[in-house]
């Protein structure tokens, strides 16, 4: 098998006493793979490109929750908008309202999470401050979209002492937009703010412990990518 079954068993036995979602990142992996993981039980995949992302979605079952996990630029939402289950990266207001306008026109809602900037390093996309805040006030006019949560990613890095302070950074965000939400009830956030969705294969463990509830592992589950194929 090319998927790790015991590491799978391993860390969904951990995830279950914290209560946290495992997404599955599948991206750049064969569908005999995502078969693989699919039998074992998993439902929740996470993909980062659009295309591959459409492809899969036709060939497997029809009960697997599609999450967008990549920089999604806004002339693709029409894409993944009739099926995607989650948007992980919402780093723009431009990206949201267009999400809103393809969700209308599939007549559906879909389901968002606000993508916030928290690591050092200026390559990783996200929001801030500024853009949280032009955000809150144009949310009642997006009647299509409901925001969900939070996601962050810490720096790339072996120290554990910064990515914890981005982890803990990410989650006070988290919980102060928590409290706006519940003081400002709007359609959007009608389902309430209960994803903060932070945490990859090198330090999930960590953003347990900060307070995640939903962490994106690919490579202990399926090893290393190829990125040639």
């Amino acid at each position: 098998m090319s998927v790790n079954s015991l590491k799978y068993n391993e860390i969904i036995q951990l995830l279950s006493i914290s209560n946290t979602t495992l997404i599955a990142v599948s991206k750049t992996k064969p569908i005999e793979d995502l078969q693989e993981m699919y039998a074992l039980g998993q439902r929740d995949f996470g993909e980062n490109y659009v295309q591959e992302l459409v492809d899969k979605e036709t060939k497997l079952p029809k009960d697997i929750h599609w999450h967008f996990i990549g920089h999604l630029q806004s002339n693709k939402v029409k894409y993944i908008a009739p099926f995607v289950h989650l948007i992980h990266g919402v780093d723009s207001l431009k990206l949201l309202q267009e999400i809103n306008k393809q969700a209308l026109k599939n007549n559906r809602t879909i389901d968002c999470l606000l993508q916030l900037h928290i690591a050092e390093e200026e390559t990783k996309f996200g929001l801030d401050q500024s853009e949280i805040e032009a955000i809150k006030l144009i949310l009642p006019t997006l009647h299509n979209i409901r925001i969900l949560g939070f996601m962050g990613m810490a720096s790339f890095s072996e120290n554990m002492v910064k990515v914890k302070r981005e982890f803990i950074h990410l989650k006070n965000e988290f919980d102060l937009f928590k409290i706006w939400t519940n003081q400002n009830p709007m359609d959007a956030t009608s389902n309430g703010i209960s994803i903060l969705s932070m945490g990859m294969s090198g330090d999930y463990q960590l953003a347990i412990e900060c307070g995640s509830t939903m962490v994106r592992i690919g490579s202990l589950l399926f090893g290393a990518r190829d990125y040639n194929k």
